[in-house]
């Protein structure tokens, strides 16, 4: 099966989330679908931070009864963000071989997107061109399955009642450094 990954940030406080969304082919189009029918009129993408409570609870009922799942990487940032988060970007590049990942597509952060390609090349070398993995940043409103890792890394971050909500959704969590 060759998983399509989704992949997405958030920190809170010192600790760094990279969530991964893992798709396989057969969901992509009906995911798509529904994450599209949840934007509200007018609406470009969905964007946790910028939700109300309510819809962010409505949001993460549907993405959990739709069968979606990621991987939480987590690391602590508190000697900087940047190398946080290519702590966690190493590892899940390291995992996408192991389930036969074919694409890896991550929220484009600009200028930034240069130091994740690095640190991709880094860790894959030519294991990801042997494999056939392909790996690009998008704006999350060119991908809406970018909107599944942003939500999940926002609610598993939040904590309490935000992360039970995700507790079907989140599979896995990675702890990095």
């Amino acid at each position: 099966m060759s998983l399509h990954v989704f992949v997405d940030e958030s920190r809170r406080r010192s600790n760094y989330l990279i969530a991964a969304a893992y798709l396989d082919p057969g969901q992509l189009h009906p995911a798509r679908t529904l994450l599209r029918s949840l934007l509200m009129p007018g609406q470009r993408e969905l964007h946790f931070k910028k939700e109300t409570p309510r819809r962010r609870k409505a949001v993460l009922s549907r993405m959990a009864d739709a069968g979606l799942r990621c991987w939480i990487y987590t690391a602590d940032c508190s000697d900087g963000l940047e190398a946080a988060r290519q702590d966690c970007l190493a590892a899940l590049s390291a995992s996408l071989i192991e389930v036969d990942a074919s694409r890896m597509v991550l929220d484009s952060r600009d200028d930034r997107d240069r130091i994740d390609v690095a640190t991709i090349r880094r860790v894959l070398g030519k294991v990801a061109r042997e494999s056939g993995l392909s790996y690009e940043h998008l704006c999350s409103h060119q991908e809406e399955l970018l909107w599944i890792a942003d939500a999940v890394a926002w609610a598993f971050g939040a904590g309490g009642d935000w992360a039970r909500r995700v507790g079907g959704i989140v599979t896995g969590v990675v702890e990095v450094r």
